[in-house]
């Protein structure tokens, strides 16, 4: 399976958006993270939602995962509060840290994909035309393409309820 096959439409923010809503527009779309355009409207790089957490979260909480627990519900939602103001541009890491995007030619076999997101410990890859963003392919999609069909349960090859001949068995 080709990349093109496997790219899905898939929401994009620019680099000067609303960091807070962006991070809506993840958490509504149910998606790992945001596609980022630069001025130009060309895919520059890929905003993970780990990426919003850790601009959230005070670095101590992140050093110790304990003290997080001192926070109450009103104090947690003062912290993602702390996103409104800031833009996309704020969230993302030195551009040392994310000079590379995952990106893929529309031809690129699944195999392609996949180590492309594994070398670049990426949740998605952007299918990209020269310039032209056509879709995106997330880690679960890919792995839906390439993992065999489970088993059967009933350890039957044959849907149930039919016979080899594809006829509703008698009982």
């Amino acid at each position: 399976m080709r990349a093109r096959d496997l790219a899905q439409e898939f929401p994009t923010v620019d680099l000067g958006d609303d960091a807070l809503v962006a991070a809506r527009t993840m958490a509504e779309s149910g998606r790992p993270g945001l596609v980022v355009l630069d001025d130009r409207g060309r895919a520059c790089t890929v905003l993970p939602g780990s990426q919003v957490l850790r601009l959230a979260v005070p670095v101590y909480v992140q050093s110790d995962p304990h003290l997080a627990r001192v926070y109450d519900e009103k104090a947690a939602d003062e912290l993602f509060g702390k996103l409104s103001g800031k833009t996309v541009r704020d969230l993302l890491p030195d551009a040392h840290d994310h000079a590379e995007l995952p990106v893929v030619d529309p031809d690129a076999t699944s195999i392609e994909v996949a180590a492309v997101l594994a070398r670049m410990r990426s949740p998605l890859a952007v299918v990209s035309e020269g310039d032209r963003v056509l879709g995106v392919i997330t880690v679960s999609r890919l792995l839906r393409a390439l993992l065999p069909a489970a088993p059967d349960p009933t350890g039957h090859d044959e849907p149930r309820g039919s016979t080899s001949d594809g006829e509703p068995e008698l009982r």
